[in-house]
């Protein structure tokens, strides 16, 4: 037996009891950081660490607080909050509890989260702020299993203050009351971890979906533990590292993160606002990041305008610089395939030394300087874009995953990363495609089922173990996969030709430096059309420069310029396409595309039904007189 196989085979059976080995081995050692604001609120904020021992005192008060709230192994505790340090501390106490975590995006609203609550039969709900307990307290006839909300925030615990019937409590309220518990028991926490079974319920994550009432999907302890162990294997990891974690922690892909952590027992800095990410890098200087797809689109689209705002010349450069680090990324890959060595010619090096102090150099230091690599999950790259970004010497290592996987099945290998697949299997994790070009994953991390949903469970999981996960790919002979495209999403035109709607849209993001979301559509049609969402930032910017300044962003779609400018880029698109790919007509949307209206999934995965429902308006009237293509 390898030694990976036997660290593998031999997990403990929860990440709770990993947990516990981590402070034993390393309790002094730097776990996590967080930002703290100034006491007057101005200025750069603090940045503060506890250690492993510091965060396990946090977590078996939590823990206990739970139990001394009769929560009771494998009964859920939902979690409704935003990415904070609060919230590994909160879940490694539900699951130190025995307990089980029900996780709600922050951004659900009231109706869908009741829903959670109510399908999940959660105990407790632990709540960010005032805004989350709101919901809670709006639906509370219809929670009968729901016994407190605990409120992590002051001011929602403020918001507490005329609950007489104890119903809601504070985050220091439930630590103190697990303190005084664990004066009576001192071994409470420890004797529950110790209990915990492999099969025992560890996490119900409910799927945003892209069509009805989300599914909460069972993982087990065992799914966790797993994935610890298995994220360790892969060697992409270690002790040294420095990771900047933003990811929603209410998404699987997020949530895998923290069990790789305690296993390899790295720093993680922990900050979920969006909006601070450009901050907060050079600050933290982390020397591995997750993130997805629409960041990096984001920084690219940004890099592009802001070369473009500095007149023609130093554009110019950008887009040499560009193409040298495709050209560059695609020949060290290649190589590295073919010899096990990433050189180059010399031509090309010579090319990119000089790029690299123009361009890349620039870019690398607004990653904090010292990013090794970052994994992207949850959709697919635009090949382009992640070519860009590897000569570039920001390597994106894209993986993949599904929440019924607990995240991380695939994840690309390290210095032999290849650009537009998702890597190798986990080790432990068995692939195969089905006749139909179906994607089926069988080993430790699959779920247990869907919550309730016997006959769902069993539309996608085989008694012998084997997964449906709806998405097409394809094996190459040394083990690398490259998703095609979701199964149910494959588009087949009226005149019988099959299409990839995400393999074209991610073409587009890569060509177009002011796109944002984009949706191909042309199923049971003679053409296909597009419905383009443009970035705010970067198409003002574009706007100032091209006598449109000062408009709202709704007044400048709609300008023939606009439209102009798109265009260009959608005949470019279209160069590169078979014929029954291309786009023939398109409309620029008058808004992006948003969580907040249901057209995104918290993880930013376009919700087609929704958006095609929303502007069918826009889509018939692209159709209206056509014949055939």
């Amino acid at each position: 037996m390898s030694d990976t196989q036997t660290l593998i085979e031999n997990r403990p059976p929860s990440v709770a009891a990993l947990f516990l080995e981590r402070v034993a081995k390393t309790p002094n050692a730097e776990a996590y950081r967080h930002p703290v604001p100034t006491a007057s609120g101005e200025g750069p904020e603090e940045w503060r660490s506890l250690s492993w021992e510091q965060a396990a005192e946090r977590v078996y008060a939590i823990a206990a607080g739970l139990m001394d709230l009769g929560v009771r192994p494998e009964e859920r505790v939902a979690l409704a909050s935003s990415t904070r340090v609060e919230w590994i501390l909160a879940d490694l106490g539900v699951m130190c509890a025995g307990a089980a975590t029900t996780t709600v995006y922050p951004q659900t609203n009231a109706e869908e989260s009741s829903y959670i609550l109510a399908d999940s039969a959660s105990r407790v709900l632990i709540a960010e702020d005032a805004g989350q307990l709101a919901k809670a307290r709006e639906r509370r006839a219809d929670l009968p299993d729901l016994a407190h909300v605990v409120v992590i925030d002051n001011d929602g615990a403020e918001a507490a203050g005329d609950d007489p019937e104890g119903w809601v409590l504070s985050l220091a309220d439930l630590e103190k009351r697990g303190r005084d518990y664990l004066e009576r028991s001192p071994e409470a926490v420890r004797e529950r971890v110790a209990a915990i079974t492999a099969d025992q319920l560890a996490t119900l994550i409910y799927t945003s979906g892209t069509t009805g009432r989300p599914k909460g999907v069972r993982l087990p302890h065992d799914n966790w533990s797993y994935m610890a162990k298995a994220i360790a294997a892969t060697g992409l990891v270690t002790a040294e590292d420095v990771q900047y974690l933003w990811l929603p922690l209410a998404h699987v892909f997020g949530k895998v993160l923290t069990s790789g952590q305690i296993e390899v027992g790295h720093v993680t800095a922990v900050d979920g606002r969006v909006d601070k990410i450009i901050d907060n890098l050079p600050v933290v200087q982390p020397t591995y990041m997750a993130a997805v797809p629409r960041i990096f689109e984001k920084v690219y689209n940004g890099v592009a305008a802001k070369a473009r705002a500095g007149g023609g010349a130093k554009y110019k450069i950008f887009q040499w610089a560009a193409e040298v680090a495709r050209e560059y990324a695609k020949a060290s890959q290649d190589n590295y395939r073919r010899t096990g060595n990433a050189s180059v010619p010399f031509g090309l090096g010579a090319k990119h030394k000089i790029a690299d102090t123009l361009v890349y150099s620039k870019l690398r230091d607004a990653f904090g300087g010292r990013l090794r690599a970052a994994v992207s999950g949850s959709a697919a790259l635009a090949p382009d874009i992640g070519f860009f970004f590897s000569g570039a010497g920001i390597h994106i290592l894209e993986g993949y995953g599904l929440t019924e996987s607990s995240a991380a099945s695939f994840v690309n290998p390290g210095e032999a990363y290849r650009t537009g697949t998702v890597g190798k299997p986990l080790p432990g994790t068995e692939v195969r495609i089905a006749d139909d070009g179906e994607i089926l994953l069988r080993g430790p991390g699959i779920m247990e089922g869907y919550h309730g949903l016997p006959e769902k469970t069993a539309e996608v999981l085989e008694p012998d173990g084997w997964f449906h996960t709806g998405d097409i790919g394809e094996l190459s002979v040394d083990g690398y996969l490259r998703i095609t495209d979701r199964k149910k999403d494959l588009i087949k035109t009226s005149g019988g030709k099959y299409i990839a709607p995400a393999e074209v849209e991610g073409q587009f993001k890569a060509v177009c430096p002011y796109v944002s979301n984009i949706l191909v559509h042309g199923a049971d049609r003679n053409f296909c059309t597009a419905l383009i969402a443009l970035d705010e930032p970067a198409l003002l910017g574009w706007a100032e420069d091209n006598g449109l300044g000062g408009r709202p962003y709704a007044e400048v779609v709609a300008t023939p310029q606009a439209t102009a400018l798109v265009q260009e880029y959608v005949d470019r698109l279209n160069e590169g396409l078979q014929r029954w790919q291309t786009i023939k007509k398109f409309r620029l949307l008058p808004r992006d595309l948003d969580i907040e209206h249901g057209e995104l999934t918290p993880s930013l995965k376009l919700k087609r039904p929704v958006v095609e429902r929303e502007y069918r308006h826009l889509i018939d009237d692209m159709y209206t007189g056509s014949k055939e293509a």
